[in-house]
């Protein structure tokens, strides 16, 4: 949720992130009239509860030949206090809607536009060259015995597979590098709950105009995450956090599902675009004026992990039309996948400033004593998406895949896959 001040005291500020993002910029002509109305609203109630308190004393010490009167006052007094109660209830809950749709205030700085309007701030390593007509991910998943897709759509139906062999191996080695990664940088780790109620995927942000993407059980009311995102900001929900020793920071594990609806007809070969898949998702609470540090330490932390996979990839700064509406910046590094010819997203990492934690109720205290949201950021460290680019830059030509070296201890030294007989 965006400050309810800032909306007061800069309204346009807002009005040109909306129109960055593509979004509606009436939204917060809206919020600023039912912000307006909110707060008459109570106003009027807090008046009016005031009169009948004072009214209630005088009853108290009035004749009892004057109390049957008085009565009948403080009953009609009471039938306006609670209407007042009722319409400035219904101010919060329509300020409360209004203002929840708008997405997060976008840093100065983040290109305005859609999809396409990214700017790139760096590409890094030589884009992988061969003799040899390469083969995609799929078809090495194969040959190697790594990946298995007709039987998980046999099992699942599209977009799932079976990682078998050295393809379970490769991702879970994947996935320990990283947790090491985020143990030497001081994260805690966290294996998170993969279903959580709705207050905490709306606390994200998820569920608005992505909720389609989300898988729901209504049997039970609870949501499928997408990502450990969303557990980990949950994590701290009503919560006021000791933030004097630095950020919290934690690193969560944990299966994640998505829908992918809308994307009939995109990536439907291999593991790219999938129901089901496995993440290490950073994410951490700090003070609001360390937030835009923090968000480059985790994007330095991703590259360390791309370079370590000895992959080419390039960072993105996203426009705003691309952003979730929790997220106020966000980097993508997308890795160089070689059959495909161009960059693919394998992590990305946000600063939502204090959006989500505005909207899970997460606080700091102040040297005041006064508490105050805090910031939050969260960025992937490793997900089962990497294996597409890793087992496609370092094949050769017999379709075997050389095993990057930083991977090989989470092997058991093992330094290249072979293709089964």
């Amino acid at each position: 949720m965006i400050d309810p001040q800032l909306l007061r005291d800069s309204p346009d500020t807002l009005r040109r992130s909306q129109e960055a993002r593509g979004a509606s910029v009436q939204l917060v002509d809206q919020a600023v009239a039912a912000d307006a109305d909110r707060r008459t609203s109570i106003q009027q109630f807090e008046k009016l509860r005031a009169e009948q308190n004072a009214f209630g004393r005088t009853v108290a010490s009035a004749p009892s030949d004057q109390k049957r009167a008085l009565v009948l006052q403080a009953q009609a007094l009471a039938e306006q206090v609670k209407n007042a109660g009722q319409k400035a209830a219904d101010a919060e809950a329509e300020f409360t809607r209004i203002v929840g749709s708008i997405g997060n205030v976008t840093i100065e700085g983040v290109p305005a536009g859609g999809e396409d309007n990214f700017v790139t701030l760096r590409e890094v390593g030589a884009q992988a060259t061969f003799d040899f007509e390469p083969r995609d991910h799929a078809e090495l998943g194969e040959l190697l015995g790594a990946i298995d897709i007709a039987r998980g759509v046999k099992v699942s139906g599209s977009r799932f597979y079976f990682l078998k062999g050295v393809g379970a191996r490769l991702e879970l080695a994947l996935m320990n590098m990283a947790l090491d990664k985020a143990l030497a940088e001081g994260f805690t780790p966290l294996i998170t709950p993969t279903l959580v109620r709705p207050e905490i995927m709306a606390g994200t942000g998820f569920l608005g105009e992505h909720s389609d993407e989300i898988y729901y059980l209504p049997a039970d009311d609870l949501y499928l995450t997408g990502t450990s995102e969303v557990a980990l900001a949950g994590f701290h929900s009503d919560e006021i956090l000791d933030l004097s020793n630095g950020p919290l920071r934690y690193a969560g594990w944990s299966t994640c599902y998505r829908r992918e609806a809308g994307s009939a007809g995109k990536d439907n070969r291999g593991i790219l675009r999938v129901h089901q898949f496995n993440k290490l998702e950073m994410f951490t609470y700090v003070l609001p004026e360390d937030a835009e540090a923090e968000h480059d330490r985790l994007v330095s932390w991703q590259e360390s992990m791309l370079a370590a996979c000895e992959l080419s990839y390039r960072v993105i700064d996203v426009a705003a039309g691309d952003l979730g509406s929790s997220a106020a910046r966000k980097f993508d590094i997308e890795a160089w996948v070689p059959t495909q010819g161009t960059y693919r997203e394998l992590t990305s990492t946000s600063n939502c400033t204090t959006y989500q934690a505005r909207r899970l109720d997460i606080r700091y205290r102040t040297e005041s004593g006064k508490t105050t949201p805090v910031a939050t950021l969260n960025g992937t460290l490793a997900t089962t998406r990497w294996l597409v680019a890793i087992l496609e830059t370092h094949q050769q030509a017999d379709g075997s895949v050389v095993v990057p070296a930083a991977l090989r201890p989470y092997l058991g030294g093992l330094e290249i896959f072979e293709p089964q007989a």
